[in-house]
């Protein structure tokens, strides 16, 4: 009973750092249909500018957690408009190239100004320890990571699911000409929405820190999880990127407690046999 705790605690934190990082790029690639393999260096980029933000600015963990999704996201629109937009009607070869040639030049940065070094970074004196839920202590850190994960889903459901702006959204994701042929700026939400999934991204990034690290391979070694998250809960579903987060969180988590040598097996089968059974993913609409 200790281990399957453990287990889903430890599988629920993850789970929610791949959710925050991950329903960015579920959500822009089911608007833009933009193959965007550079997801994951914003939030290598978020990380590092926490780094930067609290060792060198000696800003607090949590204003520097707050500040840099906010970094990155006005800084990834200049990307959006110059390097993403002239390829939204490129193949897909195309689309591959630019943003998996972003990820190398990213990670060559990167480690030019920071070192190959993963950075260690001071937590605040809250964030340690255990934390007493009552039937079982558990690591704060751990803990706080969930609160934070249900919380962005919380805000993120409202915002997209009962606001005129979500409403555009998901009309814009499902049809969008028919979006366009109703006054919709898609394009404005383009920049709106490659904004928002970047800056989330980085949040991921800065809280991924003290659960797996960072380093300047993060976007390439994450890139697949990332994109697990997105296959098995459909393109463009909230509610999917969630949920597959969640299962494939855990999973993982099980696997490497009960079968260390297994690597990522358990993570990779379940991908295999939920995409054969429901090939658009667990969201997702078959065109």
């Amino acid at each position: 009973m200790e281990a399957l705790i453990s287990i889903l605690f430890d599988g629920l934190a993850y789970a929610m750092l791949l959710f925050i990082i991950s329903v960015g790029l579920s959500v822009t690639m089911g608007l833009m249909g933009f193959v965007n393999l550079a997801h994951g260096a914003f939030a290598m980029v978020g990380g590092y500018v926490l780094v930067t933000l609290m060792t060198g600015y000696g800003v607090p963990f949590v204003a520097a957690l707050a500040i840099a999704p906010v970094v990155v996201g006005v800084g990834s629109i200049p990307f959006e408009r110059f390097l993403y937009a002239p390829l939204y009607k490129a193949g897909e070869l195309d689309q591959v190239l630019l943003s998996i040639g972003l990820v190398f030049v990213t990670i060559g940065v990167v480690t030019f100004i920071y070192g190959p070094a993963p950075p260690a970074i001071p937590m605040p004196d809250f964030l340690t320890g255990q934390v007493d839920l009552g039937f079982r202590e558990v690591p704060t850190y751990r803990f706080f990571i969930i609160l934070i994960g249900c919380v962005m889903m919380a805000i993120l459901w409202f915002a997209f699911e009962r606001t005129l702006l979500g409403a555009k959204i998901r009309a814009a994701v499902d049809n969008r000409r028919m979006a366009q042929s109703v006054g919709i700026d898609v394009d404005r939400l383009f920049v709106l929405v490659f904004a928002i999934g970047s800056g989330l991204a980085a949040l991921g990034g800065g809280l991924a820190i003290e659960i797996v690290g960072m380093s300047p391979t993060f976007a390439i070694q994450y890139l697949v999880f990332f994109l697990i998250v997105v296959a098995v809960g459909g393109l463009g579903s909230m509610g999917g990127a969630f949920v597959a987060a969640i299962v494939l969180g855990v999973l993982d988590t099980a696997g490497k407690y009960l079968w260390p040598d297994g690597g990522a097996f358990f993570i990779y089968a379940a991908t295999v046999a939920i995409l054969l059974y429901r090939p658009a993913g667990l969201f997702g609409r078959a065109s």
